[in-house]
């Protein structure tokens, strides 16, 4: 890529017009949010900024003595820091299975073959008590998959609302489909909007597949994610990855329809959960905490406009493996992780199977498989 590229670049992401290049340095793109920030903290969360382009923000700050950088010097540091860095593209196709498939794979891994494509975007995938393939689908609802490999929608909204992006789901012993819609403002291809908003756009909802009808069991969740319910049946847990915490909802006993906190406070960004169906939840962390992002949590304008800024100058995941073993009481019995260069990145999902867990990745091409250490006589 040539330096004008490069210029041409670096103008049309600082004018928004850009919205599929992704800055693959790591430092510059820390550098460059410290610096947002900096600029940013001196407007505080003054509404009268609403909407004003992040350039036009910077010259005023400079205009007024506020900042010591002027938008033209600054733009030629960006230039100069950018000759030899790696830019690419940003596009679904670069995630596994994005196009819709849905792959069958043995159990040792060999002889992938395509079960079926939903023509949407499958997240979520469990099997019912009848062997059907149920799917949490971003774009197509709550789906469910035959043995054959047809499909069909079970729900794609519920109380009026239509489904944003429908993300995970467990199916109960009865029956139930308990599920989450992340968001029901933003789109998957979007989410990073949702997280940055901090909204409480998300739900955790229950399908009764013999009634055919869809409830609301917990709302206004900041983007609703992983489900598992208990190995006795008596509650579901929901990660609600705004707010890196896990929610219980009891789905049996004195407490029966009560919600309250699971744990909370975690020390990355949560994703799928899944129950080993004994004694234990298996948490899957995409990637440990962001500073800036903690940052940005309390200042709801300063957030507004990160979300708007183009997607290579957004917080992006570190290439980190981080997977946490919960006990059914929100203790943490297992810490995986696992930074080192080769390590299977971004683990978004995690399931334990005969001694050993299998992973889904939003980064890795591939399954990742870990083996379990076995337990002490």
């Amino acid at each position: 890529m040539h330096h004008q590229d490069r210029s041409e670049i670096l103008r049309d992401a600082l004018d928004h017009l850009n919205q599929g290049v992704v800055l693959l340095d790591p430092e510059l793109r820390v550098e460059f949010m410290n610096h947002l920030l900096r600029t940013f903290s001196l407007f505080g969360d003054g509404q009268e900024y609403e909407g004003v382009p992040y350039e036009q923000l910077l010259r005023s700050a400079y205009a007024r003595g506020r900042y010591d950088m002027a938008p033209e010097k600054f733009e030629r540091y960006l230039q100069q820091r950018m000759n030899g860095l790696r830019l690419g593209d940003l596009s679904p196709s670069n995630v596994a299975l994005a196009d819709g498939r849905i792959m069958r794979l043995q159990a040792d891994g060999t002889h992938p073959e395509v079960f079926s494509n939903t023509r949407g975007r499958p997240l979520g995938l469990a099997f019912d008590i009848s062997g059907n393939l149920i799917v949490a689908d971003a774009i197509k609802g709550l789906l469910s998959i035959a043995p054959d490999g047809s499909v069909s929608v079970l729900t794609t909204g519920a109380d009026g609302v239509p489904f944003g992006c429908t993300n995970d789901l467990d199916v109960a012993a009865d029956g139930t489909i308990y599920f989450t819609d992340a968001s029901s403002k933003f789109p998957l291809s979007n989410f990073t909007s949702d997280i940055l908003e901090h909204g409480p756009n998300g739900r955790l909802l229950a399908y009764n597949p013999k009634a055919k009808t869809t409830r609301t069991l917990l709302s206004g969740l900041s983007f609703a994610n992983g489900v598992a319910v208990s190995p006795d049946q008596s509650f579901v847990l929901v990660v609600e990855t705004g707010t890196y915490r896990i929610n219980r909802v009891w789905l049996k006993g004195v407490n029966g329809g009560k919600a309250d906190v699971f744990i909370e406070n975690l020390p990355g960004f949560p994703d799928g959960i899944s129950s080993n169906g004994k004694d234990k939840f298996w948490l899957a962390l995409v990637t440990p905490r962001d500073q800036t992002l903690d940052t940005l949590l309390p200042h709801p304008f300063l957030r507004k406009v990160v979300a708007r800024l183009p997607k290579f100058l957004q917080p992006a995941p570190k290439h980190y493996s981080f997977v946490l073993g919960l006990d059914t009481n929100g203790r943490v019995m297992e810490n995986l992780q696992n930074g080192s260069a080769d390590c299977y990145a971004e683990i978004a999902n995690v399931v334990e199977r005969h001694g050993s867990l299998y992973f889904g990745s939003i980064a890795e091409s591939t399954v990742g498989r870990y083996q379990l250490a076995k337990p002490t006589p």
